[in-house]
């Protein structure tokens, strides 16, 4: 590898992070030290850039734009113990100061205090993360040891966060005489509109505790994406639903059809039954 390196092989062991911007056949890369300073700017092909990774200092940090080669690249680094970052596009496109081109794509001359900004935003993302996984298993493990909350889960749609929520947003379900009065209550219900003796459904009246239909809304569509693939009653129902009245009206229907299940679950103490899919929603 005589000459490959503009300013001698010995300079590589100062670096400490290389940008690369990737392509099919022509690949563009910056090396910065510790301090951030650019050590050189490179334009390889497949094969130079092969043997510029294989001679990189071990635990290089390479960065490189998430595409469709980036996997590849990355495994090919990792394997000569470098640290690969990849970064989705759309938090690549702040950091072209000026004209788009491949060589600024792959340099990031952030000064020292950006840097440690950003290191410390990162800290607290990573400190956060682990704070809801931590409460995740909370949850999971909450929903795991109460009874109304496994009978709960087998409602197709209702997972673990929407179980315990309705068990402590509920308590107890008896205070409603049916399901529709707690479809009602969280707002999965036509508003209505009379004139003349004329009733006229509009759309869901949207009242109630709006983050269990934030979750009852979401489910109840992975529920309906699953349906086809279901042979009993409520999958049935679910998909001539759908058919019939729109990918919408059918999932907010689901929805409600889950919540009148809920209550039947919670107030009878009864299990799920597929089977029994109960009035129209």
């Amino acid at each position: 590898m005589t000459g490959f390196f503009n300013n001698g092989a010995e300079r590589m062991t100062n670096i400490a992070r290389v940008g690369i911007d990737l392509a099919k056949q022509v690949f563009h890369v910056t090396a910065l030290d510790d301090s951030g300073a650019v050590m050189e700017r490179k334009k390889l092909r497949r094969a130079g850039l092969q043997s510029y990774l294989a001679l990189l200092p071990r635990g290089c940090v390479v960065a490189m734009e998430a595409c469709g080669s980036a996997n590849h690249w990355g495994r090919f680094a990792a394997r000569h113990g470098h640290r690969v970052r990849l970064m989705s596009p759309q938090f690549a496109a702040p950091y072209v100061k000026s004209n788009k081109n491949d060589v600024n794509d792959a340099d990031n001359e952030l000064p020292y205090e950006g840097r440690a900004l950003l290191r410390e935003l990162g800290d607290e993302l990573r400190r956060l993360d682990e704070r809801v996984r931590g409460f995740d298993a909370q949850i999971e493990a909450l929903a795991r040891r109460t009874p109304a909350c496994r009978r709960l889960m087998a409602i197709p749609g209702v997972g673990q966060v929407t179980a315990t929520a309705l068990v402590a947003a509920v308590g107890d379900a008896t205070q409603f005489r049916n399901g529709r009065e707690m479809a009602a209550w969280l707002g999965l219900v036509p508003r209505q509109r009379s004139t003349g003796g004329r009733p006229t459904l509009l759309g869901i009246s949207k009242r109630g505790d709006r983050h269990l239909r934030t979750l009852l809304i979401p489910g109840a569509r992975r529920a309906l994406l699953r349906a086809p693939r279901g042979r009993d009653r409520r999958s049935r129902w679910a998909v001539a639903t759908r058919e019939r009245r729109g990918w919408n009206i059918a999932v907010v229907a689901l929805a409600n059809k889950n919540v009148r299940a809920a209550w039947a679950v919670l107030a009878r103490e009864a299990e799920f039954d597929a089977a029994h899919i109960g009035k129209a929603a």
